[in-house]
């Protein structure tokens, strides 16, 4: 089997992970999943896809991500994994569709308009 690289996004955050037969090791900007994700949550997003193909253990991934926070990072990684998992097994899909993992969340911060404090929120009237 080859490298199969696949890109995620969400927000504003982009991945590229590039999967490869191994021992279960992930790699995310050269650093190892567990310093660059200390939270136990987020690194449940990114094993989601694994875990659920039963595929843990399996495939080494090296991951190259920037842009967003923490948890559009970890999310985006997520639908990479996943759209890589589809390559390797066609029944991965069956899997990973109905849990909306090869769904790309479409959510974008809404930009500040001209006039206004925010987004939506106006400045104060005051009457006097």
């Amino acid at each position: 089997m080859e490298v199969i690289h696949k890109i995620g996004r969400r927000k504003t955050a982009v991945a590229r992970a590039y999967v490869a037969k191994g021992k279960g090791n992930i790699t995310i900007n050269k650093k190892d999943m567990a310093t660059y994700f200390p939270t136990a949550t987020l690194q449940y997003k990114v094993n989601q896809p694994l875990v659920m193909t039963n595929n843990e253990g399996n495939f080494d991934i090296t991951v190259n991500v920037y842009g967003g926070g923490i948890t559009g990072q970890a999310e985006a990684i997520r639908l990479a994994i996943s759209r890589a998992m589809c390559d390797v097994s066609d029944e991965n899909r069956g899997i990973l569709k109905p849990e909306g993992l090869l769904t790309r969340d479409p959510r974008m911060v809404e930009r500040k308009k001209f006039g206004q404090k925010k987004a939506r929120k106006k400045f104060q009237f005051s009457k006097r």
